[in-house]
Parts: structure tokens; sequence; C-alpha cells
């Protein structure tokens, strides 16, 4: 399973981006989808998740600013970023929780991180 995170860059205070994060492989469901970052000399904190059936939880720092939102379909997260901060300044990963056949008819399920995308916001 490979994820491939997009959609950074460089946006003034107040701008928006929209980050985005495809998962492909051999992959049965997906079931938490989340969006991690990290800014520098800060350790990695989580930013937003999505379940599987759409519920959804922020940190507080982003609470009516980002959207996490989801395509099943696409197996496709997304972060809408708006209003954006200096303190947004981060790289962004993803991370997704999959299901995935195993022996015979067994299943079980995977954590797997994406290579992560620069956010940066200027003041």
């Amino acid at each position: 399973v490979q994820l491939q995170a997009s959609g950074g860059g460089l946006v003034q205070t107040g701008g928006s981006l929209r980050l985005s994060c495809a998962a492909s492989g051999s992959i049965l469901r997906i079931n938490n989808m989340s969006w991690y970052r990290q800014a520098p000399g800060k350790q990695r904190e989580l930013v937003a998740t999505i379940a599987s059936g759409g519920s959804t939880n922020y940190a507080d720092s982003v609470k009516g600013r980002f959207i996490i939102s989801r395509d099943n379909a696409k197996n496709t997260m997304y972060l809408q970023m708006n209003s954006l901060k200096p303190e947004d300044t981060a790289v962004y990963y993803c991370n997704v929780q999959t299901v995935e056949q195993y022996f015979g008819s067994s299943t079980r399920t995977q954590n797997y991180w994406g290579r992560g995308t620069l956010v940066t916001v200027s003041s």
C-alpha cells in the first residue's frame, strides 16, 4: 500500500490550501484516515481524523478553519485548510488504517504514513 500526499505550498496568512492523500494497493477497506503535522522543533501532532462512516475529530487549534473529508470510492482523503496562520506552518502527514487480505480468508489491519507535504504560511 502506498500513500501519495499532495497540495502543500506557500500561502499568505488568511489564505487557503487543500491537501489530498490517495491510498493505492491491495486494500479491502480503510478505517480511520488522519492528518498529522510536525512543525520545526516540535513533536508530530494530530490535526484531524475521519472515520469510515464520516465522523470527524479536530485538534482545537484548527476547529472551525480546517475541514477533513474522504472519498471512499477513490481511497482518498482531503484537508481543506482555511484562514491559515503562520503557526499552521508544518510538514503535514497523512495516516491511514487499512484492512487487507491476509492468509486464506483472514484479514489484518495495517497502519501507513505518507511522506509528508510542506505547508508554509507567511505573515
